[in-house]
């Protein structure tokens, strides 16, 4: 597998601390200063992740998102200055995989792109209509509607097995309160927030050795949730 990253960055004092890091870490990368050049280059270059900025010179980042996302799921992480709860929640609505808010440590980014590149070399052994999915104990069996953990069935409610079911299908991807909203009960309210809560809750007992330190189902805080891949940071 390559180890393309394309980093679309105006900032040029942040641009070359991502460069610096990238190459110290062996990664190829390419950097596009705008959203176009970004664009051309994502098509040309077909890189294995891309690290955005949102405020570009000539068009806004999640733009940018819409557009690449309408030919290619490759993983986005957006790195901004943006820091509001409703910038974040529009850039993975719209795609983005990861969002990572400047001032940024840089071993932190480079946890995000490791999490990244596991994602991709396990997404490329699995077949979409693969019957069985495994994650470190735990294991759906999708053809049966079945859950193990540690080999034992674990029973689920038709609502927690649908959750379930949606983060493992992006798995290592921070999903958000609306995605999952219309995932599981094809419409978006602000009061079913609540709900949602509730059964995540009720799952995670279900699922995790430890709910009150979960290691399967994350939770990004008036965001969404992520089902970490075993053995992510």
């Amino acid at each position: 597998m390559s180890n393309r990253i394309l980093v679309v960055e105006d900032d040029i004092a942040i641009g070359n601390l991502i460069k610096m890091a990238l190459s110290m870490n062996q990664y190829e990368y390419v950097i596009s200063l705008d959203g176009q050049t970004a664009l051309q280059n994502a098509l040309s270059m077909q890189p294995d992740v891309i690290i955005l900025d949102l405020g570009l010179p000539d068009m806004d980042g999640i733009d940018v998102i819409a557009k690449i996302r309408s030919w290619s799921n490759v993983p986005i992480i957006i790195v901004s200055a943006r820091n509001e709860e409703r910038d974040k929640i529009s850039a993975l609505d719209a795609g983005a995989d990861d969002y990572v808010t400047k001032p940024f440590s840089v071993d932190e980014l480079l946890a995000r792109i490791r999490v990244a590149f596991r994602r991709i070399a396990s997404d490329s052994q699995l077949d979409s209509k693969e019957a069985v999915f495994i994650n470190g104990d735990l294991r759906i069996d999708y053809l049966a509607n079945t859950v193990f953990k540690h080999d034992v069935i674990i029973h689920l409610t038709p609502i927690e097995y649908k959750l379930l079911v949606a983060l493992s299908h992006h798995v290592g991807k921070v999903l958000t309160h609306n995605f999952l909203l219309k995932e599981v009960w094809q419409h978006v309210s602000q009061s079913d927030v609540a709900s949602l809560r509730v059964f995540m809750a009720t799952l995670r007992k279900k699922i995790e050795d430890d709910p009150a330190k979960p290691t399967i189902i994350q939770t990004h805080i008036r965001v969404g949730y992520r089902m970490l891949r075993y053995g992510d940071e």
